[in-house]
């Protein structure tokens, strides 16, 4: 029973935070889609002890995403700054690959011109 409970509890948040990124200008979103079920899936057959720091950080990540939507409710979306630095001690915490992965994400993500020319169904 244990282990369904915490299928649930990934689905759950995995399914909020693909919620959450609707409201990301359309080219974050793709590319924050893109990187969700990537590491999700990358997890699925990690040690418990990498499950439990793994849960706390997409936690986090579903908190501060989910208070920045709100806050920029009725604000234009070129205008809000979504995502948080991360502190020294959070880095330190990453290895090597993760760094890598990590500074491609935030090139991608700081492109004037990103890698994803999506555009949006106005109507």
């Amino acid at each position: 029973m244990a282990a369904s409970a915490h299928v649930s509890r990934v689905r759950s948040m995995y399914k909020r935070i693909l919620v959450l990124h609707r409201f990301l200008p359309i080219d974050l979103k793709a590319l924050g889609d893109q990187y969700v079920k990537d590491e999700f899936r990358r997890h699925k057959t990690a040690s418990p002890e990498e499950v439990k720091s793994f849960m706390t950080e997409w936690e986090s990540y579903k908190d501060t995403l989910q208070a920045q939507v709100l806050e920029s409710a009725g604000e234009r979306l070129s205008s809000v700054k979504f995502g948080t630095d991360l502190s020294d001690g959070k880095l330190n915490d990453f290895q090597g690959d993760q760094i890598g992965q990590l500074y491609e994400l935030m090139l991608e993500s700081t492109k004037p011109n990103r890698q994803f020319d999506i555009q949006e169904d106005r109507k």
